[in-house]
């Protein structure tokens, strides 16, 4: 892995698959949404856009 980033809480580590390894400071990985911030709050990730919701007039025509 080669390292990417180091912080103050975490390192960033880029693994050879491309994906990404954030490791704490005591040396334990960090998992689930807790990377998922780390990873958004670096500009690493994109924030998926935000669906409309949808009316139940469209959810009639959605339907027929």
């Amino acid at each position: 892995m080669a390292k990417k980033k180091d912080a103050k809480e975490y390192t960033l580590m880029k693994k050879r698959s491309g994906r990404y390894a954030v490791i704490g400071k005591d040396g334990k990985y960090i998992h689930g949404d807790a990377k998922v911030e780390i990873l958004l709050k670096e500009k690493i990730l994109k924030a998926p856009p935000a669906k409309k919701p949808q009316t139940p007039k469209e959810d009639a025509k959605a339907d027929a």
